[in-house]
């Protein structure tokens, strides 16, 4: 049998039952879209936290105060024996590979100014904030390199606290009251968008010192250290682990780099992904029962005809390829619908909903592809071999 030959009887039988090959399609198509829907979506989370993490940038190291425990978390400011203070900030500074230090702490507080009140975030934040995070300043500057116990009553403003307490004009200059405090605007930030959540915009930023006061705290929240780049993170963990205990006399804080951090928040996204992927395949193994249905019964219905192929001399191995073509003929354009559908969903709830972060990589449609025709050759196996298997004469014998 010619290869043309072989190719005409897998597409003719394909054309002759129509409908039961489009619904016998359509299981893999639902399968395969949920698949693409599901993992685009995953993948898209994934991508939308890392890049929302790295804004902060990624030479970063966490000093937090609190031991972490055997559960993994820290015990916090609360537990801690000893407070991260602004002391431990500046040692911190002092150290080689070291860049900029920032301590930290937020809350929450009321605002007013000019007949105006609004409730916002507060970050309490050292003086190399904007350069350790990546931030800038679109007007103004932070406050200057000064004792940080003695900070005075300065305050930069997030955009959007900008455009409502100071509409129209610069707010440099001028005063309001943060929690009854009266505090003089030095700067405003350029917009920032939310990070993780945060409303960058939407908050101010007062020196750590002033916070601390303003919220009735002793300790910092955390200690951010930015390191030179091409420097190993290891090393500059060790030097502050060094540096911490000889400051608190024992290993009472928790070290945290943003390398880690991003390691171990990628690899659960990856699994998050897998398993919504998983999740749509289920769909998948409905589809290959179908075409495993739809296959049988062809068998059954075309024993005449395999009879007839055989007495002119077809072999098993062809009779096996001619199911096993149809199988995957099936099962290919099915994927192949599945892929449109899936990608046109996804990439249509994306243009719907802007926030709803949507991914999809070509490496999954190439996979999602493969898999398809895949379920198709194994569910076309058991009936292809139980066709290649029929005797000629009891065939011919069967219409």
């Amino acid at each position: 049998m010619y290869f043309i030959d072989l190719l005409r009887l897998t597409t003719s039988s394909f054309l002759a039952y129509r409908l039961r090959s489009f619904l016998t399609g359509l299981g893999i198509a639902i399968g395969i879209a949920a698949v693409i829907l599901l993992t685009s979506i995953g993948e898209g989370l994934h991508q939308f936290v890392l890049s929302e993490f790295s804004q902060f940038g990624t030479n970063i190291i966490t000093v937090q105060p609190g031991k972490a425990q055997t559960q993994g978390t820290s015990v916090g400011v609360f537990g801690s024996v000893r407070q991260l203070t602004l002391d431990d900030a500046e040692a911190l500074r002092r150290l080689p590979y070291v860049e900029s230090v920032n301590p930290g702490l937020m809350g929450n507080a009321e605002l007013r100014a000019g007949g105006l009140t609004r409730r916002v975030t507060v970050f309490g934040e050292g003086r190399e904030f904007a350069s350790a995070f990546t931030m800038k300043v679109q007007s103004g500057s932070f406050w200057p390199d000064e004792d940080n116990d003695q900070a005075r009553a300065q305050v930069v403003l997030g955009d959007k606290v900008r455009q409502e307490l100071f509409p129209g004009k610069s707010p440099l200059g001028e005063y309001l009251r943060i929690g009854g405090q009266r505090y003089r605007v030095i700067g405003v930030m350029a917009p920032k968008g939310q990070i993780l959540g945060l409303d960058m915009d939407d908050a101010v930023f007062v020196p750590a010192a002033r916070a601390m006061e303003l919220f009735n705290r002793s300790g910092l929240m955390e200690i951010n250290v930015s390191y030179r780049a091409g420097v190993d993170a290891d090393t500059v963990i060790r030097l502050v682990r060094e540096r911490m205990t000889a400051r608190h006399g024992r290993d009472d804080f928790t070290v945290i780099s943003q390398e880690q951090a991003l390691e171990v928040l990628g690899s659960v996204l990856e699994v998050i992904t897998f398993a919504v992927a998983a999740l749509g395949g289920i769909s998948l193994l409905v589809g290959a029962v179908g075409i495993l249905t739809i296959m049988t019964m062809a068998v059954s219905e075309r024993t005449a005809e395999i009879g007839l192929l055989r007495a002119l001399g077809a072999r098993k191995q062809q009779v096996l390829v001619l199911f096993l073509g149809e199988a995957i003929l099936l099962s290919a354009i099915g994927g192949l619908l599945g892929l449109l559908f899936g990608v046109g969903v996804a990439q249509g709830l994306h243009a719907l909903f802007d926030a709803l972060p949507v991914n999809t990589p070509w490496m999954y449609v190439l996979m999602a592809e493969v898999t398809a025709i895949v379920i198709g050759l194994a569910a076309g196996v058991a009936p292809a071999l139980r066709a290649a298997r029929l005797d000629p004469v009891e065939a011919l014998h069967a219409e």
